[in-house]
């Protein structure tokens, strides 16, 4: 399987303005060879091939118009190109339904707020014996190191995002690590809003709301940064102060989604969770609640991480009722209404948790053999099943085997 790490880059002042420049070649490059089959698809004229746009981009450096793209590697060129028919794949894919619907190609904006540029093995790209990232016209980078990658990758993306941070991205190729023992518990997850996560045992987990609680904080930035003129310095460093500020909610969810999928999966040999439509969700008046659950995120990592260390990962429908079925005696009950969080069944009369009881049959619905620990609020009065009650030999009726008094 395929694994990305990315690690902080911290450029000097000179290996800033190179990077700056190899963006710049790399968004006009990818530009034109857009511009160039616009216009011949506008014009009625055959599809331009890639060996053609390669072409034009060797010619273009040789113009005066365009010299200055010898400036940059030739390989990041390439990768611009490579770019644009990965972005034209996807949107003839998505039209065929090999894959879910994308938009066609844009044009990349100058003041886009993300960056990248990536270097293959023919562009010589080396890790020095320092540690540093060598790239080509550019110089050794320092990287902060955070872990050992598993294998050494071919290629490296460096990337540049809203808040001014340089990352240097690996895609590496890992087989299944079986690190991890083999435990007998399984679990079914049911995600929400108020908690994040309740799990089948009774676990229930409650929602950091990063973005809520930095919503003080990016309001006062987010104003500060109206009040700037528009093409000003000041309004640039605002603006930076926003999306620093984004980003550190942003890496605050992502660290919380993290050490939850990985505790969860130390702990469970098999995980279900149920596939929610977080779109339509995101629709809704709900829909900044849902976002800064990043509930698709999770889950995400919960598959890979499942794949990864030999655990087992089963999505569950998002058309199964499992608010609607009593994981005692598996009676469908019907839809209730939100605010019932606490309901009883009417066939076998168990108190159950919404929240634990959608949990447990999360589980069931994909085939997982779990107890339904602590969906049973607390006990009801359960009638005797038919072949329990009987007649006792002095002609007294019991019930469940003791005599009436």
């Amino acid at each position: 399987m395929q694994l990305r790490y990315s690690f902080r880059l911290y450029p000097n002042g000179p290996q800033r303005s190179a990077l700056a420049r190899a963006f710049g070649c790399a968004r006009v490059v990818y530009n034109d060879a857009l511009r160039a089959r616009e216009t011949a698809r506008a014009a009625g004229l055959p599809f331009v091939t890639s060996a053609e746009l390669s072409k034009q981009v060797t010619t273009a450096k040789q113009t005066e118009e365009r010299a200055w793209l010898a400036e940059v590697s030739a390989v990041v060129l390439q990768q611009s190109l490579r770019d644009l028919d990965t972005a034209y794949r996807n949107f003839f894919d998505g039209l065929k339904g090999k894959r879910p619907r994308v938009g066609a190609p844009r044009f990349k904006s100058r003041k886009g707020n993300r960056h990248t540029v990536r270097f293959t093995a023919n562009a010589r790209w080396k890790i020095t014996a320092g540690g540093d990232l060598s790239l080509p016209k550019i110089g050794d980078v320092r990287v902060k190191w955070s872990r050992a990658l598993p294998s050494f990758p071919s290629t490296v993306t460096v990337v540049k995002d809203a808040a001014g941070r340089y990352f240097a991205s690996f895609i590496v190729e890992t087989g299944t690590e079986k690190t991890m023992p083999e435990v007998t518990p399984v679990v079914g997850i049911d995600l929400g809003l108020t908690h994040f996560a309740i799990l089948s045992d009774g676990t229930k987990i409650d929602s950091p709301r990063f973005l809520r609680r930095a919503e003080k904080k990016l309001k006062k930035a987010q104003r500060d940064l109206s009040r700037k003129a528009k093409g000003s310095n000041n309004r640039g460093k605002a603006r930076v102060k926003v999306a620093r500020a984004h980003a550190r909610t942003a890496d605050a969810r992502r660290e919380f989604h993290h050490q939850l999928s990985t505790k969860i999966i130390r702990e469970n040999q098999a995980v279900a969770v149920e596939n929610l439509a977080v779109k339509g969700l995101a629709r809704t008046r709900l829909a900044k609640s849902v976002h800064d659950a990043g509930w698709s995120a999770f889950t995400t990592m919960l598959e890979y991480k499942a794949a990864r260390y030999g655990r087992h990962f089963h999505p569950v429908g998002r058309f199964e009722p499992t608010s609607q079925v009593c994981s005692q005696c598996g009676v469908k009950d019907g839809p209730k209404p939100l605010n019932v969080r606490i309901w009883t069944c009417g066939e076998c009369g168990a108190v159950l948790d919404r929240d634990i009881n959608a949990a447990v049959n999360v589980a069931k619905a994909a085939g997982l053999a779990v107890s339904a620990c602590g969906a049973r609020v607390r006990p009801g009065l359960v009638p005797a099943q038919r072949e329990e009650t009987g007649t006792h030999r002095d002609g007294q009726p019991t019930v469940a085997g003791i005599p009436s008094l």
